[in-house]
This record gives structure tokens, C-alpha cells and sequence, in this order.
């Protein structure tokens, strides 16, 4: 995705200039901390047959993205970017 926009980790805002709706990426290592959290959870078959997002996992576990927030890409998607809204993840990091 970074790529995608011609821009670095260290510099994934600048990506906002070309996508708005950016402002509620997650890094891999966000994603990554989900997967942690369902591997160590023993009752993690409660979730089978279920998809599930990042953001909705860390408000269950806890865990956060690197810079210690907690976006909700997908809620931000629907409530946000797909209601033509313009780009803030105010409430949704």
C-alpha cells in the first residue's frame, strides 16, 4: 500500500495528499498483534466461522498499532468514506 502512494513507513502521512480517507491506515504490525491475540487465546474457537477486523479485535484484547492507537478501518469505511464524509479519524484511532 505505501507503494501504492509513493511513500514511505516513516512518511505514510504524506500519502494523505493524494487519499484522504488514508488517515485510518493500520501497519502490518497491527494486523500482526491480532493474529498474536487470537493464537494465545484458549478460547478462541468462540470466533469460528466469524470475520473479524483488526480494530474490532484490539477492543476486545487490547493491543494497539504502533504509534498506540486503535483504528477501526472498517467502521471508519461505512460511517465515514462510504457516507461521503470528508477524511477524520477523529474516534476512530
Amino acid at each position: 500500500m505505501l507503494d501504492t502512494y509513493g511513500v514511505s513507513e516513516a512518511k505514510w502521512q504524506d500519502a494523505l495528499e493524494k487519499e484522504p480517507h488514508f488517515v485510518i491506515s493500520e501497519t502490518p504490525r497491527y494486523v500482526g498483534r491480532a493474529v498474536a491475540a487470537l493464537a494465545a487465546d484458549p478460547a478462541v474457537a468462540r470466533y469460528n466461522g466469524l470475520s473479524l477486523s483488526s480494530g474490532e479485535l484490539s477492543g476486545v484484547y487490547g493491543f494497539t498499532d504502533l504509534d498506540g492507537s486503535q483504528p477501526d478501518a472498517w467502521r471508519y469505511v461505512v460511517e465515514v468514506q462510504d457516507a461521503g464524509k470528508p477524511a477524520d479519524a477523529t474516534g476512530y484511532r
